[in-house]
């Protein structure tokens, strides 16, 4: 069992990892396919790379269309991150600590994006023909996704059970195997 230092460091480590695998794939996005040019790479008859600028947050919402609500969006975002660290810093189990830094490294990764360019690029397409179950997202977006998911997962499913009447001894009543007679 690891010590929950190690737990901790480990966390900080696949944030540190979420958000260089995002930044790699926006950087290879925005280089090499150039999609913002393209506009539109179709992979799979599900999934197509299509080049989104992003300029609220999920879904659209808080569009920041100015520099003074893009540096609001900025801090805010900036202090929700800094939230989450601060609950890595003390969580001990390894499920929270790990959920939690898919949030940051995801968090970390779109506030790079919006701090260097102004907006977030989004890219992967997920649709069943016209339908899309999802807005355009990226890497980070998804790693939020599944870190809050792993957090309400384990909050629900690890309620703490009522101790068992039976279970339970009265010291008052002496032991009958010490007991002399």
């Amino acid at each position: 069992m690891s010590s929950p230092t190690a737990l901790r460091a480990g966390g900080f480590a696949l944030a540190l990892g979420v958000f260089a695998l995002d930044r790699g794939i926006k950087a290879f996005v925005a280089g090499p396919l150039d999609l913002q040019a393209v506009g539109l790479i179709k992979l799979l008859p599900f999934f197509d790379l299509r080049w989104t600028e992003n300029y609220g947050v999920s879904y659209g919402m808080f569009t920041a269309d100015s520099s003074e609500t893009r540096l609001v969006l900025l801090a805010m975002t900036g202090l929700i991150a800094l939230g989450v660290a601060v609950w890595m810093l003390r969580e001990k189990v390894f499920g929270e600590i790990a959920a939690l830094a898919l949030v940051l490294g995801g968090a970390l990764g779109n506030i790079f994006d919006r701090y260097t360019r102004g907006y977030v690029i989004d890219y992967a397409d997920l649709h069943i023909g016209q339908w899309r179950p999802f807005l355009i997202f990226n890497l980070a977006d998804a790693a939020i996704t599944f870190g809050v998911l792993i957090l309400l997962a384990r909050s629900l499913l690890s309620r703490e059970k009522p101790a068992d009447a039976g279970d339970q001894t009265d010291d008052t009543t002496p032991d009958t195997a010490t007991e002399t007679v």
